[in-house]
């Protein structure tokens, strides 16, 4: 018989939804938050000055834009399930953060636009959840547009992707032919009606309906539900858990229709928190002690505290307010008085947490992303998260020498984000900013202003070749580098070259055999397959 804890962890669904940007992502968490009472109305990502904004995107440049530039984290509860759903940013500028929330969730849902099929950002996303062997669950969107054939779609994801595909509900038409989907999960159709009413038809029912049986479209589409019946994938559920099988649903999330019936699908199939892998051992999520890992830290949520916020993964045991907890990476003691769980900037206070739960801990500046905290004093420590050299570098200083420690302190803060990365030019101390793409530079420079009422200038130094030094201080020769192979220290302290092009790199390893370079990305991963 199950203990509570487990019976706690059964119900816990943690997810990311990923996908290339304009693809649906953030209208589809809306609906699932309307399906849990968590929002009275659906927002807009693009809303009118008198329109309602997505409560996912709380951030004020995100209002404007239109765009998602940072995770946010929602929980609710539904049907029994507490549900955890972390939107992340679709623009590649922050994949980073991405890579970083992908850690921290049990399994993710992809939204494919259905009239572009696989783009580039959802094969990167991809990439890294097979690696990490995340389950994946396709929502197929946009089903009212004309937009490719369904079967077309599903070839696509087998063969670009590399995954096997079963559809676990299939469009009868698309665009304006759209008649609506069979759902194969419940054996009903159901009519598409335009109007966000669903009419549910069950399979034995069907004949009575003349009107669809006569209808050409409604014909080819059983047809095609035949033909993958006969020659499509076998569903199992264990090649889903495992993450070599993806369960396809079609649908429309601005529409909202076939968001539901996905996401009980989903539901029933997706993992509840899963055993994590640290430096020592194998952690289950059932073990008595608390455990968890900051996989995130935001500056300045709320605007009239200029707090910062922590995001932690609770991986074990019962977190419980006020508990008293270890700091591996340190040795020190923390306690936890300050929790609370999140609907995008709203916040709740937090009594007790278990596995899977994502909640925020107020953080004094003790904090870095990749922190492990426990309960009993041990010393593991979660894996170590991804983190990506930047490929655009940017001088950076006050306008006003006057606002030098707003400047600073806004650099220290938002830098522990992980959104942008910082360097100090080793000849002049220079603060030298990283960045994956020039749109971080932009949020950097508009949240100075909004947030710390600090005006910067930023001279762009263009795309650069990083590449780290595997030696100390001592042995370090400084006079072999220049402004095209420019020496600098990362926040570790760890020197780095950022090499101008592709030339000057080679250039430096032939006249310095002696000095080893490091791709810190490329270590990463072999240091994954190792592990694996």
């Amino acid at each position: 018989m199950k203990n509570l804890l487990e019976k706690e962890i059964d119900t816990r669904r943690t997810f990311a939804i990923i996908s290339h940007p304009d693809a649906g992502k953030t209208t589809l968490t809306e609906k699932l938050l309307l399906f849990g009472k968590a929002i009275r109305q659906a927002g807009t990502v693009k809303a009118k000055k008198s329109g309602k904004f997505a409560a996912s995107d709380w951030m004020e440049i995100e209002k404007q834009r239109g765009i998602s530039v940072t995770s946010s984290v929602m929980s609710f509860l539904y049907e029994g399930y507490h549900i955890n759903i972390l939107d992340t940013p679709g623009h590649e500028d922050f994949s980073e953060d991405t890579y970083r929330t992908l850690t921290a969730v049990d399994c993710v849902v992809m939204i494919i636009d259905s009239t572009k099929g696989v783009e580039p950002q959802t094969k990167k996303l991809f990439k890294v959840c097979r690696m990490r062997g995340i389950p994946i669950f396709t929502f197929m969107n946009k089903l009212d547009r004309e937009g490719r054939e369904p079967l077309e779609l599903l070839q696509e994801i087998e063969e670009v992707l590399d995954i096997e595909s079963y559809a676990l509900n299939w469009p009868f038409g698309t665009g304006k032919r759209f008649l609506g989907i069979y759902d194969r999960y419940n054996d009903a159709f159901i009519r598409f009606t335009g109007d966000e009413q669903e009419e549910r038809i069950p399979k034995e029912a069907l004949e009575a309906h003349g009107e669809l049986q006569q209808q050409p479209t409604f014909q080819e589409g059983l047809e095609e539900l035949e033909l993958l019946e006969g020659a499509g994938n076998d569903f199992d559920p264990e090649r889903v858990r495992a993450g070599e099988l993806t369960p396809v649903f079609f649908g429309s999330a601005l529409s909202n229709f076939g968001v539901q019936a996905f996401f009980e699908a989903f539901l029933e199939y997706a993992v509840p928190p899963q055993p994590r892998k640290t430096n020592e051992r194998i952690v289950q999520p059932e073990e008595e002690g608390f455990s968890g890992y900051i996989f995130k830290i935001q500056a300045n949520m709320n605007p009239q505290h200029r707090d910062r916020i922590a995001f932690l993964r609770v991986c074990s045991g019962v977190f419980e307010r006020g508990m008293t907890v270890h700091l591996t990476r340190t040795g020190k003691t923390m306690k936890l008085s300050q929790a609370q769980f999140f609907m995008a900037s709203d916040r709740e206070t937090v009594e007790k947490a278990y596995p899977g739960d994502i909640i925020g801990i107020y953080d004094p500046g003790a904090y870095q992303i990749g922190d492990t905290l426990v309960e009993k004093k041990e010393t593991y420590q979660y894996d170590e998260l991804p983190q990506f050299p930047p490929e655009l570098f940017a001088k950076v200083r006050a306008k006003n020498v006057m606002r030098a420690k707003q400047f600073y302190k806004g650099i220290e803060q938002l830098v522990q984000e992980g959104a942008i990365q910082l360097y100090r030019q080793d000849s002049s101390d220079e603060y030298i900013l990283g960045a994956v793409g020039q749109l971080q530079f932009d949020v950097f420079s508009y949240r100075m202003e909004g947030e710390y009422n600090v005006e910067i200038d930023m001279v762009s130094m263009g795309e650069r070749i990083p590449r780290w030094l595997a030696v100390n201080d001592k042995q370090l020769n400084k006079r072999l580098f220049d402004e095209r192979s420019l020496l600098v220290k990362d926040r570790e302290g760890r020197f780095a070259v950022l090499f101008k092009n592709d030339f000057a790199l080679r250039y430096f390893q032939e006249k310095n055999e002696d000095v080893e370079l490091v791709d810190l990305l490329q270590a990463q991963e072999d240091d994954f397959q190792a592990a694996k």
